[in-house]
């Protein structure tokens, strides 16, 4: 069965903006290695509402659309629940974090999907699901 990789909009954002890190890391070329990886070995890379919510607040639809295009056949979707919402904004209350980046956390561990952030948030919310940068993943497979 194909992994299963969700992936923080941070990382699209490396990946459009070929961004570098703040010690010159290639942020863009590890996102790009590891689009390509999922690509290449037909795993899937899912795109939930929410994601697609927060790359509209930095993006048009069309430069979304173009993000996606080249996955089009491997592409998954996902919808928040309502219960995944509840879930998310009592753990971001009671842990002082962003709700977007808890409800990520539940999307990903309800569906057994690879986490890969870059968002040190995530650090606290081990506890609900292992996270990866791209360059862990691409360096393992």
């Amino acid at each position: 069965m194909a992994e299963r990789y969700y992936v923080d909009t941070s990382i699209w954002m490396d990946l459009l903006e070929d961004r570098k890190g703040f010690n010159g890391e290639l942020l863009g070329v590890y996102a790009l290695k590891l689009f390509a990886m999922i690509k290449a070995k037909n795993h899937k890379l899912v795109l939930s509402d929410l994601l697609i919510r927060e790359l509209e607040s930095n993006y048009s639809v069309e430069e979304i659309n173009g993000m996606v295009l080249p996955f089009k056949k491997i592409i998954e979707k996902v919808f928040v629940t309502k219960e995944q919402r509840d879930e998310a904004k009592k753990i971001a209350e009671e842990r002082n974090l962003p709700p977007g980046d808890a409800l990520h956390a539940i999307i990903a561990k309800d569906n057994n999907f690879i986490m890969v952030t870059r968002d040190k948030h995530f650090r606290e919310l081990g506890d609900l699901t292992q996270h990866y940068k791209p360059e862990e993943i691409i360096s393992t497979s």
